[in-house]
């Protein structure tokens, strides 16, 4: 399951925040969809965890938006990781009209697990 933080300047326009909370789920699971975690296009509850916050008075960023994608460690995955980041951050610029926009990705070794 991928954990996604957003962190966004005040200038951001709440119907984009909107726009891109509905379009992140699906870019990001495209984005690190691999022969051990398929992505099937039907995200259920628990699939990916957005975490949206505002820039605070101390924080200091010069981007519009910062997205961080954590998703488990594959081979697989981190083969091309540059490009899957590069795609998910033209698929966020198209979705909020926002190039101003920074886009990690980590690959940490990790496990999850979750209740029903």
């Amino acid at each position: 399951m991928p954990l996604v933080e957003i962190t966004y300047a005040p200038r951001v326009a709440e119907a984009t925040l909107h726009q891109l909370a509905s379009a992140l789920p699906h870019l990001v699971s495209q984005a690190v969809e691999c022969p051990e975690e398929p992505y099937d296009g039907d995200l259920q509850p628990g699939d990916i965890e957005l975490r949206f916050r505002p820039l605070g008075p101390y924080d200091r960023s010069g981007l519009d938006l910062v997205i961080e994608v954590r998703s488990k460690w594959f081979e697989s995955r981190a083969a091309n990781r540059q490009e899957r980041v590069d795609r998910l951050y033209e698929g966020v610029a198209a979705a909020t009209g926002l190039e101003d926009v920074g886009v990690y990705l980590s690959l940490p070794v990790a496990a999850w697990s979750q209740g029903e």
